[in-house]
């Protein structure tokens, strides 16, 4: 099918009208043009030049504009791009629309208030006026996803590990269908919409990331426009506990995409990781069948003989309908026996044969987030700055503590902040403490925050003099390009508003 879509189309879609040329005024528009249900596959719409629906001049003349691109940050527009004005939490995406114009937007999403406060509008830009912008982007884009009935959709959620989960399963579905995957860490309800607007007729599965921990309800949305079979929930963990407030609230923003399901007996699956007891009970919230991965011999897929080889990687046992699969895989840390048995689970569930499967966990491409780097001065830094939680960065230490070192060698970490935690933010710098105490020979902690992590650890044994309380990234920069010895592995983790990456690019080898 064509790639590309026509304004006619969305402004059916939109349920919208075009904006008067100079020299009419609003009042003179119809209260819409188009009537169509994007949530049905293959809605018929008429946009032929004579339709009644093409009652603007503008709609008239520019019926043959087509869109590839659609963006609400105008700093990403680029010549002939759809802009959509999207409300904000700060700012309203109306007050950039002179940006977006600038840089060569054709036309623009934007609400009928805006549009009357308006003396005049430029008459080289296709106006499309909707009640609200938010709402008539969803239609927009659950529309094109209905076009690809035959798309297979699997939805990946959980608290932690979406990014590595999402990839690695694009790197074993990839072994044989072509894939379409959310890129980076895009998973918000806003986000995903342009993302979407992308797939395309030879797209066979899509990999899609749903991170949505703001408000409740946020995840169904998405999930209305993305229409998922598959639905994959990881975990329910303290992450953003400061936007839903509980474990509870968390567990029912997760939930909401096995709510959201196809029934088994239309092809739905809800693939829960059954060793986490919050997502093993939304088994009975869905329509969908049931499927559990993780370490209980009971579930469809689990795994035994689990062990972490360091920066080498992993190897485990997978046990699947009484077959038993020996497994070494370069995924860094054991926790990532879970990733890899969610990648297996929708590979399985695919019709995918175990060979194939193995093919795409062997796949390095797929390794996200934590990077192993030459250090200063003969040191190896394992970067994992993107971001962090308690179990994120439990994870990270245990990993540290399984490094094979050479004689000299010693275990060093930076951490800092970990942030949007809401009243479990003490308990988790704790944890994290705790598991630091066990594990490193020198700590440095880089915050307000981090310095309950370098307190915990001295209460839990680790001499004080071990312990540095940097004031500043510069200074915890200073004490490494002071310490730091040749075979030293130091491992780099904070939430992403700490900005540690400056840390790491001081400290390796090529900076």
């Amino acid at each position: 099918m064509d790639n590309k879509l026509t304004l006619p189309v969305i402004v059916a879609v939109t349920e919208g009208v075009v904006s008067p040329l100079p020299g009419t005024t609003t009042d003179t528009l119809p209260q819409s043009i188009y009537h169509v249900s994007p949530g049905s596959p293959n809605s018929s719409l008429d946009v032929s030049p004579n339709s009644p629906a093409n009652t603007s001049a503008t709609l008239a003349e520019r019926g043959t504009l087509t869109f590839e691109k659609f963006v609400y940050d105008s700093r990403e527009v680029t010549p002939g791009a759809f802009f959509i004005a999207l409300p904000g939490e700060v700012t309203d995406g109306h007050n950039y629309i002179p940006e977006a114009v600038a840089r060569g937007a054709l036309a623009c999403l934007v609400r009928q208030d805006w549009v009357a406060q308006q003396t005049t509008l430029d008459p080289q830009v296709s106006w499309v006026v909707v009640e609200e912008t938010l709402a008539a982007f969803q239609k927009l884009t659950a529309y094109w996803r209905n076009q690809f009935t035959g798309l297979k959709v699997i939805g990946v959620t959980g608290s932690v590990g979406k990014t590595s989960t999402k990839e690695l399963m694009a790197a074993v579905l990839g072994q044989r269908f072509q894939i379409f995957k959310t890129p980076k860490s895009i998973n918000t309800e806003q986000s995903i919409l342009p993302v979407l607007l992308k797939l395309q007729a030879s797209d066979q599965v899509a990999v899609v990331e749903m991170g949505a921990g703001y408000v409740l309800g946020e995840l169904e949305r998405l999930c209305q426009v993305a229409r998922p079979q598959i639905g994959v929930v990881l975990n329910v963990s303290h992450s953003h506990i400061g936007r839903l407030k509980s474990l509870e609230n968390i567990a029912r923003n997760k939930s909401e995409l096995v709510h959201s399901l196809p029934p088994a007996s239309e092809g739905g699956v809800a693939v829960l990781n059954g060793d986490d007891a919050r997502v093993k009970a939304m088994a009975s919230q869905t329509p969908a069948r049931p499927f559990f991965y993780g370490l209980d011999r009971s579930f469809d897929l689990w795994a035994s003989d689990i062990v972490g080889l360091g920066l080498e990687g992993l190897q485990f046992t997978a046990h699947y309908q009484g077959q038993a699969r020996q497994l070494t895989l370069p995924l860094l840390g054991r926790h990532s026996v879970h990733t890899a048995l969610a990648a297996i689970a929708v590979g399985l569930l695919c019709g995918m044969d175990w060979p194939e499967i193995e093919q795409g966990l062997r796949d390095r491409g797929a390794q996200v987030r934590l990077v192993v780097l030459p250090g200063y001065n003969g040191s190896t830094v394992i970067d994992d700055s993107y971001n962090a939680s308690a179990v994120s960065s439990v994870a990270a230490l245990e990993l540290l503590g399984d490094i094979k070192l050479a004689p000299a060698g010693r275990r060093l970490a930076v951490l800092g902040d970990m942030l949007e935690l809401g009243d479990f933010e003490q308990e988790a710098h704790y944890q994290v403490g705790r598991k630091a105490a066990r594990v490193v020979d020198h700590l440095v902690v880089v915050g307000p925050l981090a310095r309950m992590i370098g307190e915990e650890a001295r209460r839990q044994g680790l001499a004080g003099d071990k312990i540095h309380f940097a004031s500043s990234k510069a200074e915890a920069v200073e004490w490494l390009h002071t310490n730091l010895q040749p075979d030293d592995y130091l491992l780099i983790k904070a939430s992403r508003g700490s900005r540690l990456e400056e840390i790491v690019e001081k400290v390796r080898a090529d900076r």
